[in-house]
């Protein structure tokens, strides 16, 4: 886990695809996306969307719950990066989720 706190999301499937040797533009044919789309998604400039995460996961051969957790984690990061009690909120939400699924199992 402590590997996906150190990089962001896009340079994570910036990583992957240099490991695997693949162009851009190879990755973006296959996501049915522009090249110069890939590319801000890799710098951080755009967001991914489900179908992309989607894709991402079948040319990797990585579990969507992997690409999602690098993703949302991102998400998260980034709305709270400028709040004074940004780890607070966190805690606390942790918390609301856990009480939120125990409701839900009731």
């Amino acid at each position: 886990m402590s590997k996906i706190a150190n990089i962001t999301f896009g340079e994570y499937i910036r990583q992957l695809r240099e490991e695997e040797n693949l162009p851009l533009r190879k990755v973006a044919a296959e996501l049915d996306i522009d090249t110069s789309t890939l590319s801000k998604i890799e710098k951080n400039e755009r967001n991914a969307n489900e179908q992309i995460i989607e894709g991402l996961s079948k040319i990797f051969n990585i579990e969507i719950s992997v690409l999602k957790v690098h993703y949302l984690s991102d998400k998260i990061t980034y709305q709270l990066l400028d709040e004074e009690n940004g780890i607070e909120i966190l805690k606390v939400a942790e918390q609301k989720i856990k009480y939120h699924k125990q409701q839900s199992e009731k």
